[in-house]
């Protein structure tokens, strides 16, 4: 007991210490919900580079972002992938045979359909000759298509891959406990009715308590929101602060919706219902409102609540990506090339966020940003679109104080001078994922095709869209606009 109480004040003392030295910056959202302006950009220097394919996006879509238990709630993932690959046939005429690969993000697996690929091409009229294959790896599960697609166009091997991601939180998989599918296939191997009577008599009615999926890291047990609680607790982010943003959030989106700025969305008519032509989970609020909830990791001082952190949401999307060449040659106009990327990774444990641990997944953004800027020759000031994943209010704000803070730079990231914040408006200013929807395997294209059509609207040239994904993983990439 005393060492544990021991630890508990050293963790205490030094969250406090942490908070203390970021206290002094604090972030206001409030002034950044108003319409932002067009950048005015300066023509810049192209990122593409001798004797390597340029990869373009042709085109990039997405079916409506809904609430889960709503009206995508009665279909299967691979009826939301198969959408959105075929609003991706509708809006751009590809010939299904030309397409060479088909690559899906998913993060919680339907058992029926595990390559959901597979499954959504083939409902989708694709031929059996193209294959396809699904990957996961947290919520950047289609960055890691996208970055797959990519590969197998630089290497040769294809020229026109559909990358995308999917997930329909509606209706995960739960399963029996363990004992009670231990008992179940025992039974299934039973060869007497003595043997099996034998296998009954251990049953017990706890067996019937089933297992649910865990929204939280396996090798910590610990959910995405204590961690963006406790990040927001280590870099003083308070919860007004945190409010402030969400509504910013929801605002920017409706704005963007109302104006038509969403072009990416395709209607699908659910069977049996209505179609669906608009995201359902953007509701401004205010912030007294807002204020009125209670905390939902952290009881009762925690400050991370349903209003400032991304909600479950079905939904899914494609791209079709291609060799410069090919897409010229087919007679398409890019929308932009997908220029450097990086993968950074980090102990999962370090999510405890006290003391030397503070290297949080959700800081991944923090420390993928730099070195991706390096790897293209660019910096902060070069980029004209921010698009980052908006997991929680806090995780953006803290990551902010984190990349602006010079001190952060030299003990945790091992960097000279800090990075700098994004300025704001320039950053998710069509809203993000906190007011459009976190689909885990699909948000890595919304957030490349915002950046895309945000660059071709505004006249921009580069735009760094970067997330970050459980097991201490993150993902960043550079856009570049395809010229007019």
């Amino acid at each position: 007991m005393t060492t544990i109480l021991t630890s508990t004040f050293r963790n205490l003392s030094t969250t406090s210490k942490w908070a203390l030295r970021f206290s002094v910056r604090p972030l206001s959202c409030s002034s950044q919900v108003q319409s932002a302006p067009a950048v005015q950009t300066k023509s810049k220097k192209t990122l593409a580079k001798p004797n390597l394919k340029n990869i373009v996006v042709v085109e990039g879509v997405r079916i409506p972002f809904l609430l889960s238990g709503t009206s995508y709630k009665d279909l299967m993932p691979h009826d939301l992938a198969r959408a959105a690959l075929s609003g991706l046939l509708y809006r751009t005429n590809i010939p299904k045979d030309v397409v060479d690969y088909i690559i899906f993000g998913t993060v919680i697996q339907e058992v029926k359909t595990s390559n959901v690929a597979r499954e959504a091409a083939l409902g989708a009229g694709f031929s059996d000759k193209t294959p396809a294959h699904t990957v996961t790896m947290a919520c950047i599960s289609s960055n890691q298509a996208m970055t797959t697609a990519v590969g197998l166009i630089a290497s040769g091997q294809c020229d026109v891959v559909v990358a995308g991601g999917v997930e329909l939180m509606s209706d995960v998989p739960i399963r029996h406990s363990r004992n009670m599918r231990k008992m179940m296939l025992d039974l299934n191997k039973a060869k007497t009715l003595a043997q099996r009577l034998s296998l009954l008599t251990k049953f017990r009615l706890n067996f019937l308590s089933p297992e649910l999926p865990a929204v939280a890291e396996f090798s910590t047990n610990e959910t995405m929101g204590h961690s963006a609680d406790r990040l927001a607790a280590a870099f003083a982010v308070s919860r007004m602060e945190q409010d402030k943003y969400a509504l910013r959030s929801h605002s920017l989106a409706k704005k963007a919706q109302d104006e038509g700025h969403l072009s990416d969305i395709v209607p699908f008519k659910v069977p049996g219902k209505d179609t669906v032509s608009k995201d359902n989970g953007i509701r401004p609020s205010s912030l007294e409102q807002m204020a009125k909830l209670k905390p939902a990791f952290i009881k009762p001082y925690g400050t991370v609540t349903a209003a400032n952190s991304s909600f479950l949401t079905d939904g899914a999307s494609a791209m079709l990506i291609m060799s410069e060449d090919r897409a010229l040659a087919m007679g398409y106009k890019p929308k932009a090339y997908l220029r450097d990327f990086i993968y950074v990774s980090q102990d999962p444990k370090d999510q405890l966020l006290l003391g030397d641990q503070l290297r949080s997944f959700l800081h991944r953004p923090t420390y993928a940003t730099p070195k991706v800027l390096e790897k293209a020759g660019l910096t902060m000031n070069d980029i004209d679109a921010f698009e980052f994943h908006e997991a929680f209010s806090g995780q953006i704000l803290a990551n902010f104080k984190a990349m602006d803070s010079d001190w952060f730079a030299q003990n945790y990231m091992g960097r000279k001078t800090k990075v700098g914040a994004p300025p704001l408006e320039k950053f998710n200013i069509w809203g993000g994922s906190l007011s459009l929807g976190h689909p885990f395997g699909a948000t890595g294209c919304r957030l490349v095709m915002a950046a895309a059509n945000r660059l071709r609207k505004d006249g921009g040239q580069y735009a760094l869209v970067a997330a970050c994904a459980a097991g201490g993983q993150g993902h960043a990439m550079i856009v570049e606009a395809y010229p007019k």
